[in-house]
């Protein structure tokens, strides 16, 4: 049996996570957030343990992680292993000084896990969290891990994803596969486990000082069949360094060879076919009405601020999340507390971004199963004391709404819409907010279209409902500050090139390939026209692929997800919006706020925005329930778009007063304060009680219909099965996506004729790149008969490519990675090749 190293190599077979722009250097910890929180009860429900050695430049950055948990019920225990400098001994000091919760012990040095188990033994919780002196955790971590194990009670120890940072950055995000891991460590030393399993199985072994204990540890657990919980957030950041204990065993041969030998003993005892529970998880309700915890501590929260409770389906990029996001950035910190909670499973591109302005954030489908997530947001309103519930395009959040009422009668719901979408659910989350319109308190909405239409269409009382626009800030997107040139640069393109953007979630709602048709007249007319494509989205495969087929790809340039948006703006000369919805686009305020005309489609309340002055509107000419994923558009339509922006660039002076007056209509009605100001408003009104007699009237409707209410959200769960289970397994395969955006021309396999292949093929097939996709089989012919409309190769292929220096990207079913990755090994040998950057498990 061949063994890789105990901690995370650098040529890992498997690719290492998601391509998403991260930020290393948003560490947790940077900064203590001294939240003063309330800790009425001060028995501690989880102990932290930390071995210690000389660790004093690091131990202020982690300490700030523990000070700063959302879950305050811990106590903190350091154990001194025998530390040389009496300046990072006396650190310790302060630390105890600083809080009642951390203590500390001395001992003569025996290596981490010895430090480990003396404080196992000093602790006083069931919890054990494993926390070196130089590593970090989220804010979230504790809270997240707590419950996850509380609400599956067989499982005997849980982790996160991890950021890699220091020395090498990276992400870590793996499946956990039990017969990988006695060969290679995928896995860190930071985890949660149950102080009954740490007993079972000894402890940490420390008759070896320095040898990968952690790893150790795990194979003993595994081999008395304890399973651990998966969370499937990035929760925990592993500091790379050389000077480490386990830097200490990877370089050198000796410690090397003993620990490996440590690990060998307890892995041929290990049960291959234990798994993990790893979120997340498809939701099988089975009719379960709502729960709630017993919960009877004080909430840690006082009442010298507004405390609010947005649940929002997810934090990707969008422009109902960018209002969210506009919304917790900007608002008064000293006056405000706003908390997230998420529904929909997701990549969440921006939740580093909701991360930089939220410390309460929780993402509740990658820690808890579908059924207890009722009773998580129940916890969290009592543990806040939360005084609003502002619900967004969150279908769970909404169909929750009464059961919500009926448990907190005292508390403000609301609801913020951005628009009505009749190709879904007869209208979307409008819909849904005029049935419960008699619940809310109140609603908000982006556009007076929609305030008119909820109120005519959907019978809302048109009292409770109030427009709040969105704003933009002047002065992060002003054109006088961005230096011009640059994405052009990027891209190769010359300064005087015209350029029309495209900035948007590449979906159908958006019709992006109306886009296309666009460009493709556009540049008959005007020949040296650039279109910048930026953001992602499920169409994004097909686009590209249309975009080679029509020999596109010097017109058009696709940029994925950026954050340097103001740059993109500057460089360009038209934004263009052909969305078949919309409420008002939140790129129409950041364009006009950068003196860049927009051309827009008829759609939503895009014209309360958008005039000759600064731009166009034009007719749709397809209708929304009909025609929503029909790509194929009329020569009228395609031509107005090009008429329009032609006769925006055609003159020069004309267009240099539209920049004008794009930046002037910001600045005199849709600034970020005017739309922060008004939104601090509405929340003090809504704390004071404003619509409390509205909500006295229901309290007595629900104590006689209390089962109703129940049952009203459990036959929502029901119906979303199908939807929830798509989204969770989106999240799974996302990578993929981005993988095979790297293939471009590269052959794509498929090895291993399981339901995770047919489901890779299906995604494939959504990318529009099965013409490039084959399988693989140790028994071609019988494979054949699953797969008869794709080629099927024996392993052979693998190697003939290879040898021809024609890297292939091979998707693995993960019942079938050992049992693959020898020949793979074989195969990597004859070739002289490392298939590091060319394999996936699914």
């Amino acid at each position: 049996m061949k063994f890789n190293s105990g901690r995370i190599s650098e040529h890992p077979i498997l690719i290492k996570g998601a391509n998403m722009q991260f930020n290393y250097q948003q560490q947790p910890g940077r900064t203590l957030i001294n939240r003063n929180l309330i800790i009425d009860d001060k028995e501690p429900l989880m102990t932290i343990i930390t071995p210690y050695y000389n660790a004093g430049k690091f131990i202020r950055q982690t300490a700030n992680c523990v000070f700063n948990q959302t879950f305050p019920y811990y106590e903190w225990i350091i154990v001194n292993d025998g530390s040389t400098n009496k300046e990072d001994v006396d650190v310790l000091d302060l630390l105890v000084q600083e809080d009642s919760r951390v203590k500390v012990f001395h001992k003569e040095n025996g290596g981490p896990g010895s430090g480990r188990n003396m404080a196992i033994r000093e602790s006083t919780t069931g919890l054990i969290v494993i926390l070196d002196a130089d590593d970090l955790i989220d804010p979230t971590y504790l809270e997240c891990a707590y419950f996850t194990l509380q609400t599956n009670p067989d499982a005997q120890w849980c982790y996160s994803d991890s950021v890699g940072f220091n020395k090498a950055e990276h992400l870590w995000k793996y499946p956990f596969i039990t017969e990988r891991l006695k060969k290679n460590n995928f896995l860190l030393s930071i985890a949660v486990i149950r102080k009954s399993a740490l007993a079972k199985v000894g402890l940490y072994d420390e008759r070896v000082k320095h040898a990968y204990e952690d790893w150790h540890l795990w194979l003993k657990l595994l081999k008395e069949g304890m399973y651990p919980v998966h969370m499937n957030y990035y929760g925990t950041w592993y500091r790379k360094s050389d000077d480490g204990v386990y830097g200490q065993v990877n370089n050198d041969e000796g410690k090397y060879g003993k620990a490996i030998e440590f690990v060998k003993e307890v892995s041929k005892f290990v049960d291959d076919t234990i798994k993990a529970i790893e979120y997340p998880l498809a939701n099988n309700n089975n009719f379960k009405k709502p729960v709630s915890w017993t919960w009877d501590k004080k909430a840690i929260l006082g009442d010298e601020k507004c405390k609010i409770l947005m649940i929002i389906p997810w934090m990707t990029v969008g422009g109902a999340d960018s209002y969210n996001l506009d919304l917790v950035a900007n608002i008064d910190k000293s006056k405000f507390e706003v908390s997230i909670i998420t529904t929909i499973p997701s990549q969440s591109e921006w939740r580093q971004k909701f991360e930089e302005h939220v410390t309460d954030i929780f993402d509740l489908s990658t820690f808890l199963h579908v059924e207890n997530w009722c009773a998580f947001i129940h916890y969290f309103i009592k543990s806040r004391g939360i005084d609003i519930v502002m619900i967004s395009n969150s279908y769970y959040g909404y169909y929750l709404i009464p059961w919500l009422r009926k448990e907190f009668p005292n508390i403000s719901i609301v609801d913020c819409l951005h628009m009505e979408e009749w190709y879904w659910r007869s209208g979307g989350y409008a819909r849904t907010s005029g049935v419960l319109g008699d619940i809310l308190d109140r609603s908000y909405v982006s556009t007076e279209h929609l305030k008119t239409l909820m109120v005519e269409y959907f019978k809302r009382n048109e009292t409770e409902i109030k427009v709040i626009k969105s704003g933009v800030d002047e002065k992060y997107f002003d054109p006088a500050i961005i230096k011009a040139g640059e994405i052009k640069a990027e891209v190769g393109i010359s300064f005087e090139e015209p350029v029309v953007l495209y900035l948007c979630r590449m979906h159908q709602q958006k019709r992006p390939f109306l886009m296309i048709d666009i460009a493709e007249e556009l540049r008959k007319r005007i020949q040296n026209v650039k279109f910048f494509a930026v953001g992602n989205g499920p169409e994004l495969g097909l686009l590209k692929s249309e975009v080679r087929k029509r020999e596109m790809e010097n017109t058009l340039h696709f940029f994925g997800t950026r954050t340097d948006l103001p740059k993109f703006y500057k460089d360009s000369d038209v934004t263009l919006i052909c969305s078949i919805k919309e409420g008002i686009a939140v790129i129409t305020y950041e364009s006009l706020a950068m003196g860049v005309p927009v051309v827009s489609s008829d759609v939503g309340a895009q014209r309360e925005l958008i005039d000759d002055t600064v731009g166009c509107v034009l007719p749709i000419m397809q209708e929304e329930e009909k025609d929503f994923a029909d790509i194929h558009y009329s020569e009228i339509e395609i031509l107005q778009y090009v008429d329009a922006i032609e006769e925006i660039l055609k003159d020069k002076v004309k267009y240099g007063e539209m920049q004008k007056e794009c930046r002037l209509k910001i600045l005199e009605n849709h600034t970020k304060t005017i739309f922060i100001n008004t939104w601090q408003k509405e929340f003090l009104k809504l704390k004071s009680g404003y619509w409390k007699g509205k909500r006295e009237k229901l309290n007595e409707v629900f104590k006689l219909i209390p089962n109703l209410a129940d049952d009203y959200f459990t036959i929502f769960l029901e119906m979303n099965l199908a939807e929830f289970q798509y989204s969770a397994m989106s999240v799974r395969l996302r990578p993929i996506e981005e993988f095979i955006d790297k293939a471009k021309n590269r052959q794509v396999f498929i090895w291993g004729a399981s339901n995770g292949g047919k489901k890779t093929l299906d995604h494939l097939r959504n990318a529009n790149i099965s013409g490039t996709v084959a399988f693989i089989d140790n028994d071609p012919n019988k494979a054949g008969s699953l797969f008869c409309e794709l080629p099927v190769y024996s392993p052979k292929v693998l190697e003939e490519l290879l040898v021809e220096d024609k890297k292939p990207f091979v998707f693995i079913g993960s019942m079938y990675v050992e049992s693959i990755k020898s020949s793979l090994e074989n195969i990597g040998l004859k070739a002289n090749v490392d298939f590091a950057d060319c394999l996936y498990i699914l």
